[in-house]
């Protein structure tokens, strides 16, 4: 008789227990607990030190703006407290003023609130009467009174700052040899025109107007100013050289045209 052979079970492998850690309450109220204490003591802290801003100390050359004006520019952010009143919208409120460029704000214990105010500083004529600052940027969009030793600039409506770009590029550059820009004007067509203070005339026009300006700079500038009094202007739009414009009592030629005449002058190694 067969006798049946017993069939060995495999062992069943157990499943890992996983244990969840085990988290005791306290861990999370005490620091909950610690926080609201905190917070509660700055608050009720800051509600028993705030008290009414006593005085205001603004500092600053001032020439054009007043200490009233800028009283008055943030009495409704006074009404706040020392510790209430917000220092960015009191900031924002003084440089809102005009001729104001900037402001510096901050609280002096016990109640006093200090602000030092920058002046505009008017370095270009804009248009008719407006004032650019140190940046070409439009401050002030018309002035009563226009500082007659300006220079003046003017071009389409949001152009200030690459008119002012241009002419601080070209003024650096000229000062060194004798020279200054009186005005510089960029029209609607995008064509430049600049005149320096010796009343000589520069036409750049609209195209190449970096390379133009380049070439009046470091050759035709040198050229021209034994002789500024006699030109009326420099025509730099050619591509092989330049045309200057005479005077009438000074023109080298029999032309009779308005200005005296113009001579071509070629440069060599250009295109």
């Amino acid at each position: 008789m067969a006798r049946k052979q017993a069939r060995r079970r495999k062992p069943q492998k157990k499943m890992p227990r996983i244990r969840l850690p085990q988290i005791r309450p306290g861990r999370f109220v005490a620091p909950l607990v610690a926080t609201l204490i905190v917070v509660a003591t700055y608050e009720l802290s800051s509600h028993l030190l705030d008290r009414e801003i006593g005085a205001l100390e603004i500092s600053g050359p001032f020439q054009r703006v007043s200490a009233l004006q800028i009283e008055e520019a943030i009495g409704h952010e006074l009404d706040a407290g020392f510790l209430g009143a917000d220092l960015d919208r009191v900031r924002t409120a003084v440089r809102a003023l005009p001729w104001v460029d900037d402001a510096a704000v901050a609280r002096r214990w016990p109640n006093r609130l200090a602000i030092n105010v920058t002046e505009q500083v008017p370095a270009a004529i804009w248009g008719e009467s407006g004032l650019l600052n140190t940046r070409g940027e439009l401050f002030v969009e018309s002035v009563s009174h226009v500082p007659a030793e300006l220079p003046r600039l003017s071009g389409p409506d949001g152009r200030s700052p690459d008119v002012a770009r241009r002419y601080l590029d070209i003024r650096e550059r000229l000062i060194p040899i004798g020279l200054d820009v009186r005005s510089v004007h960029l029209d609607e067509r995008g064509a430049w025109e600049l005149a320096l203070t010796n009343g000589v005339e520069v036409r750049l026009g609209r195209r190449d107007v970096d390379r133009r300006a380049d070439l009046f700079v470091d050759i035709v500038a040198d050229l021209i100013t034994g002789r500024a009094a006699d030109i009326d202007h420099v025509d730099m739009r050619y591509s092989n050289g330049f045309t200057v414009g005479w005077k009438a009592d000074a023109a080298p030629t029999d032309d009779d045209s308005e200005t005296g005449g113009q001579e071509m002058l070629a440069l060599r190694g250009n295109e």
